[in-house]
C-alpha cells in the first residue's frame, strides 16, 4: 500500500526527484573521497614532513567539502518541497473523496477516524518521504561506496565488515517485524482518543447537565492510558535499536584497530590507510544507522498508508451520473415511486415502497412517530443517500441522473439539526448563493423571522458566528438555516422538522410568511407538531417506514387511526376538529 501510494502521488515530481538523487549522489561521492585524501595527507605529508603536500591537499579537501555542503543543502531543499507537495496532494485527495461520501460512508468510517486519516496519517507518510529524500537516498550509495573503498585499502581487514553488516541487519529486522502490528494498534487508539475528545467537546452541555464530569474524565483517562501504554511499548522496542547498533559499531571499531595495528606492525598497512579504513567503517555504519532510522518509520507509515488507501478505495454509494441532465423544466414537480432504503447489513429496510407526489404551489407534510423514516425520506431527494429500490423524480427526471450542482440549486434542504459555519451571518446566508445582495439577505431574514435578532447583534449581517453556530440559540440557528435556504431560492423546499425549536407564535408567523414567499414552489415539511402541518394541502402519514395514509387533516382524522393517535396525543378532540 505504501509503495503504491508513493508511486501514484510522486509521479508528477519526477524531475525534482531526479535532481535530488543527483545532488545526493554528488555529496555522497564527496564524503567518500575525503577519507582517501586524509590518508594521503597522513602518509605522504605528515609522515614525510612535506608541508606543501599537506597544504595543497588540504585546500582540495576544503573545496570538496564546500561541494558536499552545497549539494546537501540543495538535496534537502528539493526533498522538503517534494515531501510537502506529496502531503498536500494526498490530503487533498482524501478530502475530495470524503466530500463525495454519502452519510452511509461517513458513518462507516466515523468522523474522528476520517480526521485522523486526513491529518496524522498523511503527516506520517509525508515524514517518511522527507526522511527518504534527505537520508535514505544517500545511505545505499554511501554503504556500497564505503565497502568498495574499504576493500581497496585492505582486503583482509575488510573481513570485519562481513561479520558486522549481517549482524546489524538481523537485529534491525527482528525489531521491525514486531513494530508493525504495534503501530497499527497505536493508530486505532489515536482514533479512540479523538472520538472521546470530540464527543466530550460537542456534548459539553449534556455532561454538565447530568454532572458526569468524573465519568467522562475516566473515559478520557482510559483512552489516553491505552494510547500511552501502546506508545511506551513501541518506544521500548525503538529504544533497543540504537544501543544494539552502537554496540555492534563500537565492537567492530575495536576489532579494526586491533587487527589493523598488527598489520601496521607487520608492514602490511600504513597508518593513513587504517585511519581511512576507520572512516569508511563509520560511514558504512552511519548509512546502516540511517537505514535503521528509516525502517523505524516504515511500519507506522505503512499502516497509515493502508488507512489512507481504505478511504481512497471506498466509492460513494451516491454515484454522480455518467451522462448528467444539465437542464430541467424548473417547475419543481417532485415524485417518489416505490422508494425504499436499507442500510448495509440491516435486517429490515428503513423505508418500504414509498409513493409520494408533491406539486408546485402546494405544501406536502410528512408526519409519523419517531423512527418511522421521515428524515431518511427527505434525504433521498437531494441524494444525501440513494434509494436502494424505486426512484425519486424531479420534473420527471431521476435525481440520480441530474447533474449534482443543478440538483443542489433545484432542491433546498433545511436539516433537522441545522449547522452554521464559522464566519458571519452574511457568509452563512450566502452559502447557497454567493452573489446574493444585502437586500436579499435582509428579506430572507425577515421571512424567516430572524431580522429582529440579527439587527440587535453587533455588526448586523457582519456579526460573527462561531463554528456550529454555538453563539446563537437553537431557535435562532433554525431561523438562520431557513433564511439560508430562502436566499438560495430553490424550486423545491424541504423542511426537516425545522420549526421544532420555535415557540408557537414565531412558528405561526414564520409559516404565514413562508406561504407567501414559497407560493409558486414545492414545499415538503416534516414535523412533529400537528399545528405546523394541519393546514398542509396534503399530509402523508408514515409508520414503520410505510405510507399508511394520505390526505388532508380532516380526511385523515376521519379514517386514519395512526394519524388520529398522533393528533390526539397533542390536541384535544375539540382542538383537533
Amino acid at each position: 500500500m505504501l509503495i503504491r501510494l508513493l508511486r501514484t502521488y510522486l509521479r508528477p515530481y519526477r524531475k525534482p526527484i531526479t535532481v535530488l538523487v543527483l545532488l545526493q549522489f554528488l555529496q555522497t561521492c564527496a564524503s567518500l573521497y575525503l577519507p582517501t585524501l586524509n590518508a594521503h595527507i597522513i602518509d605522504n605529508g605528515v609522515v614525510t614532513g612535506d608541508t606543501g603536500y599537506i597544504l595543497s591537499n588540504g585546500a582540495l579537501m576544503i573545496g570538496i567539502s564546500l561541494v558536499q555542503v552545497v549539494c546537501n543543502v540543495g538535496a534537502v531543499y528539493y526533498g522538503a518541497r517534494t515531501a510537502s507537495a506529496l502531503g498536500r496532494d494526498v490530503r487533498g485527495a482524501v478530502f475530495d473523496r470524503v466530500q463525495s461520501f454519502s452519510a452511509r460512508e461517513v458513518g462507516q468510517f466515523g468522523a474522528p477516524s476520517l480526521i485522523t486519516r486526513t491529518t496524522n496519517d498523511v503527516q506520517q507518510v509525508q515524514m517518511l518521504a522527507l526522511m527518504t529524500f534527505t537520508l535514505m537516498v544517500s545511505a545505499p550509495i554511501m554503504c556500497v561506496g564505503g565497502i568498495v573503498l574499504a576493500l581497496g585499502l585492505d582486503v583482509p581487514l575488510s573481513g570485519v565488515l562481513v561479520a558486522v553488516v549481517p549482524v546489524m541487519a538481523v537485529c534491525v529486522t527482528l525489531i521491525i517485524r514486531r513494530l508493525r502490528p504495534l503501530f497499527r494498534s497505536m493508530q486505532v487508539r489515536l482514533d479512540t482518543v479523538n472520538r472521546v475528545l470530540r464527543e466530550q467537546i460537542t456534548g459539553n452541555r449534556v455532561i454538565r447537565a447530568f454532572v458526569r464530569d468524573d465519568y467522562e474524565e475516566q473515559r478520557f483517562r482510559k483512552a489516553n492510558a491505552d494510547l500511552t501504554a501502546m506508545a511506551l511499548g513501541t518506544g521500548n522496542l525503538l529504544a533497543l535499536m540504537f544501543p544494539m547498533v552502537m554496540t555492534v559499531v563500537n565492537l567492530s571499531s575495536i576489532a579494526v584497530v586491533w587487527f589493523g595495528a598488527h598489520r601496521i606492525d607487520g608492514g602490511q598497512m600504513q597508518i593513513g590507510d587504517l585511519t581511512a579504513f576507520l572512516s569508511y567503517l563509520m560511514q558504512i555504519v552511519m548509512s546502516v544507522m540511517m537505514a535503521t532510522f528509516m525502517f523505524m518509520m516504515v511500519p507506522r507509515a505503512e499502516v497509515c498508508a493502508e488507512r489512507i488507501e481504505e478511504v481512497l478505495d471506498t466509492s460513494s454509494s451516491v454515484v454522480p451520473p455518467k451522462a448528467p441532465v444539465l437542464e430541467l423544466r424548473r417547475h419543481g414537480h417532485l415524485e417518489i415511486r416505490g422508494a425504499g432504503f436499507r442500510y448495509p447489513g440491516a435486517e429490515e429496510p428503513v423505508l418500504k415502497s414509498i409513493d409520494l407526489v408533491a406539486l408546485p404551489g402546494e405544501t406536502t407534510a410528512v408526519i409519523g412517530s419517531t423512527g418511522s423514516g421521515k428524515s431518511t425520506l427527505l434525504g433521498l431527494v437531494p441524494r444525501l443517500v440513494d434509494a436502494t429500490e424505486g426512484e425519486v423524480l424531479v420534473d420527471g427526471v431521476s435525481v440520480a441522473a441530474i447533474e449534482p450542482r443543478l440538483l443542489a440549486r433545484t432542491v433546498g434542504l433545511v436539516p433537522q439539526k441545522p449547522y452554521l459555519f464559522a464566519g458571519t451571518v452574511a457568509t452563512n446566508l450566502r452559502y447557497g448563493n454567493p452573489d446574493a445582495t444585502d437586500e436579499e439577505l435582509w428579506h430572507a431574514l425577515e421571512v424567516a423571522q430572524a431580522k429582529g435578532f440579527v439587527e440587535r447583534l453587533e455588526g448586523g449581517l457582519d456579526a460573527p458566528i462561531a463554528q456550529g453556530g454555538t453563539n446563537v440559540s437553537g431557535g435562532q440557528r433554525q431561523r438562520l438555516a431557513i433564511a439560508r435556504t430562502l436566499v438560495q431560492r430553490p424550486e423545491i423546499y424541504l423542511f426537516d422538522d425545522s420549526f421544532s425549536a420555535l415557540d408557537y407564535a414565531t412558528d405561526a408567523a414564520l409559516r404565514a410568511a413562508l406561504s407567501q414567499e414559497t407560493a409558486e414552489a414545492t414545499v415538503v415539511i416534516v414535523a412533529q407538531r400537528v399545528s405546523t402541518i394541519r393546514d398542509a394541502d396534503r399530509i402523508v402519514v408514515l409508520d414503520e417506514g410505510r405510507v399508511v395514509g394520505t390526505g388532508t387533516h380532516q380526511e385523515l382524522m376521519a379514517d386514519n387511526e395512526t394519524y388520529r393517535e398522533i393528533v390526539l396525543s397533542q390536541l384535544t378532540e375539540a382542538e383537533a376538529a
